[in-house]
């Protein structure tokens, strides 16, 4: 047995690393979990990787290797941070740690990077697959040529365009720093020289097939061009560069990679997104790995959403063509008719081929044409009929419809849906939901043989949906049609289709069952956030209680407070009226209560500094931030909801120069994830307890749900993340122990015991001094004041 203080990456751990570092380890011996809510600042990251390192060292344990999951780049980042430390750390006649970090085909792909040969983000995935076919095909038993040859044809292109003229820039693909062998654009097979596109291949896919072993019995990680004894972190950066200059495929590489790294860092996706696991990381989950779940109060609505189901009405709409365009030969012929579409369409022959070699008839195709049909038709007539009711005159106004949820039940009384009832009704049994997968499957494998290319068709994900409509049951799975704002100019200009996506969706409302499964596969791990309280709440919500209870695996919980120095801090709980609908009307409105927020808020933005104010949705925000304007002297900036690129923007402008003002939602990105140390941040201001619209039907089957599995739906599924969502954006404030701040939660909920108080789901709350509205410039006052003594 090792010491973890060995791989412990610093020289003296604090008291709760200690203690949760044995906890973890000696959890983890057990086969069971360490749930741990630490403040920033207790080491968190340091504690999970210790931990589970030194049980895959540990030659008297089954662990194999650390499997790190985060919802959050950052603390992405932090985890391959940690592993660098521990590394540089180690003894001497230690092998460094491997870790290896995931992420998807876009972030890897040379020519996508590049954005070179056709590739960009919308197609890399189609693109990828197709060109990986080709090569297979042109390699395997019955192929023209081999993987080593079609390697060396692109290098002697590039070697080729290089000898003829000038080294320029775009003769070698270069990505991540690294020259590549190849050129830019992909290269071409043929006898003769090239003869078009239909024959270009991937040559970093070619030279990676080249690399495996031929030995059946080999390992793919005989392909991986670098050691991982001493590789320590590779990073995605590391890993494109690293193989591009072997001129190998990175994705291909990293797939190789993952049963041999110790430490593995991912997503939630690359364990619980049921088609990630089972094309890519169904490998790591077993008893040999060591699971870590950071950020782990986002795992309930995170993997909530990973496991429920939906399916456009484009998505129908293009699955009805792929079928048409498989029936049609064999009705054309059966009728002594030439079948249209050229080429493209596939012919009889084949149709019947696959036909023969499944379980799929040709009527059967037919059938789930004629399904799909009439179920466009009637999801035609529905949002048709809610649009007549409730928006007269909407064909005109088609710029005016918002985001809407039309239920296909009442979601406080679990019932078949409506859209079931609908289908039996109309002649269609359990075989013609659970049959469309298998027909999907089909009409997929018929139209890529007839294309000579995979493409991601629709057929299949509409077959996987019906069977999961019919399969799943009608308390824990809601139903019902997602009405999404868009703009499509081919749709008639009286269609709600040139207005709104539709979308048939089934929502997991209770995902305890699906989270709890998946961590049973692992062998242990440990679950960790800045804020999980109640823990009891949390590990019920999440199948651990579960797992204690029905499998005896234990489950231990820690707590670890904000240890900083407590003089540097001050937090307040102001009584002000409780931030609801009906307190405060509609944005823009005057009231008392809106009058009260504007006051308080104003307060505490006036402060030095940088001030960050959490609003319960974008809308509140953009009313806020134009009170402010009016009443602080300070630049005013306000998030909106947007892409990537414009947020990372606005947090940039936030932190260069002299103090500001950032409102934006408690919902958004800026709250949660987000490093504000040092000066960054001054204060923080959260305004009212951010529930989710509770009118929404969706919000009401979900609290119907836990009522059912946990007895308190509105607690479990509504107040609980709501204090979470507040207790993580008034975290940003101190983050280090030479941090200085301001945390203020106005709300009286906050601040009273009361029927609907959340005082006590704030663990640290005898910090939080409850105080009247007009008492805040008091407190701030005597805090500054102190400050200036010091």
């Amino acid at each position: 047995m090792t010491d973890w203080r060995t791989v412990f990456g610093h020289d003296e751990p604090y008291e709760p690393q200690v203690d949760g570092i044995e906890t973890a380890i000696d959890t983890g011996r057990e086969g069971g979990y360490t749930v741990i809510e630490g403040a920033c600042g207790t080491g968190k990251t340091m504690i999970a990787l210790t931990a589970g390192i030194d049980l895959v060292r540990d030659p008297d344990t089954d662990y194999e290797r650390v499997f790190v999951l985060t919802s959050v780049k950052q603390q992405l980042r932090q985890f391959e941070a940690d592993l660098e430390t521990i590394n540089e750390n180690l003894p001497a006649d230690w092998n460094p740690v491997s870790g290896l970090t995931l992420v998807g085909k876009a972030d890897v792909c040379p020519y996508n990077r590049e954005k070179t040969a056709g590739f960009d983000d919308g197609n890399v995935y189609d693109r990828c697959e197709t060109l990986r076919d080709r090569t297979r095909d042109l390699t395997g038993e019955s192929g023209d040529t081999t993987a080593k040859n079609l390697a060396a044809r692109a290098r002697s292109q590039q070697i080729g365009l290089a000898d003829s003229g000038s080294r320029s820039k775009n003769t070698f693909l270069e990505t991540a720093g690294e020259p590549t062998p190849y050129p830019p654009d992909l290269p071409e097979y043929g006898e003769g020289g090239p003869v078009g596109a239909e024959t270009e291949y991937c040559p970093f896919y070619a030279q990676y097939l080249e690399d495996l072993p031929d030995d059946e019995d080999g390992s793919p990680a005989e392909a991986i061009p670098y050691d991982f004894t001493d590789a320590g972190m590779i990073t995605p950066e590391d890993l494109v560069a690293r193989s591009v200059t072997h001129g190998t495929c990175p994705h291909s590489v990293m797939g190789a990679a993952l049963g041999e790294a110790e430490v593995v860092i991912g997503n939630y996706y690359h364990a619980f997104d049921p088609r990630t696991v089972g094309s890519f990381t169904g490998a790591l989950l077993d008893d040999s790995t060591f699971v870590v779940c950071d950020e782990a109060h986002m795992l309930e609505p995170r993997v909530r959403d990973l496991v429920s189901e939906g399916v456009a009405d484009r998505t129908l709409r293009d699955a009805e063509t792929e079928l048409s365009r498989v029936i049609q030969p064999v009705k054309f012929e059966r009728e002594g008719r030439q079948a249209e579409g050229g080429s493209k369409t596939a012919d009889a022959d084949l149709v019947r081929g696959e036909l023969n070699d499944s379980d799929v008839s040709f009527e059967e195709l037919n059938r789930t044409l004629e399904f799909v049909q009439d179920l466009r038709a009637e999801l035609d007539r529905r949002v048709t009929a809610s649009l007549d009711r409730n928006h007269r005159g909407w064909q005109s106004n088609l710029n005016d419809l918002e985001d809407a949820e039309l239920p296909l039940r009442d979601p406080a009384e679990p019932a078949e849906d409506e859209l079931t009832e609908w289908a039996r009704e109309a002649g269609y049994g359990d075989a013609d939901w659970v049959r469309a997968e298998a027909v999907g499957a089909v009409v997929q494998r018929v139209l890529n043989e007839a294309e000579d290319e995979d493409r991601t068709r629709a057929a299949p994900a509409v077959g996987r949906v019906l069977g999961e409509w019919y399969r799943r049951g009608h308390t824990d799975y809601f139903r019902e049609i997602e009405l999404e704002r868009t703009w499509d100019d081919t749709e008639p200009p009286d269609s709600w289709r040139r207005a709104y996506n539709a979308r048939l969706s089934l929502h997991n409302c209770v995902p305890s069952d699906a989270i709890g499964d998946r961590l049973g596969h692992f062998g242990g791990g440990v679950l960790m956030s800045a804020t999980l309280e109640p823990i009891e709440a949390f590990t019920e919500v999440t199948g651990l209680q579960y797992l204690a209870r029905e499998e005896d695996r234990p489950v231990v919980e820690r707590r670890y407070g904000l240890h900083f120095p407590a003089e540097n801090r001050e937090s307040f709980a102001v009584a002000a009226p409780k931030y609801t609908y009906d307190n405060r009307g509609r944005p823009g409105e005057e009231n008392p209560t809106r009058r009260s927020y504007a006051n308080a808020v104003a307060t505490v933005a006036r402060l030095p500094g940088n001030v960050l104010v959490g609003m319960p949705s974008y809308a509140e925000a953009e009313w806020i931030a134009g009170r402010l304007e009016e009443r602080v002297d300070k630049p005013v900036l306000l998030d909106v909801a947007s892409d990537d690129e414009t947020t990372e923007s606005l947090k940039d402008e936030f932190f260069a120069g002299a103090g500001k003002v950032l409102v934006t939602s408690l919902r958004g990105t800026l709250t949660e994830g987000v490093d504000y140390s040092g000066d960054r941040l001054a204060a923080a201001v959260v305004c009212g307890v951010p529930i989710v619209n509770t009118s929404s039907p969706r919000t009401k089957a979900v609290r119907r749900a836990y009522d059912d599995a946990f007895g308190d739906g509105f607690t479990y599924a509504l107040t609980i993340p709501a204090v979470r969502k507040a207790r993580q954006a008034i975290g940003r404030v101190i983050r280090s122990p030479d941090d200085v701040g301001v945390r203020v939660l106005l709300d009286e909920r906050y601040a009273r015991d009361s029927w609907d108080s959340v005082r006590p789901y704030l663990p640290d709350n005898g910090e939080f001094q409850p105080v009247s509205p007009d008492m805040l410039d008091v407190g701030l006052d005597r805090f500054q004041s102190r400050l200036s003594s010091q």
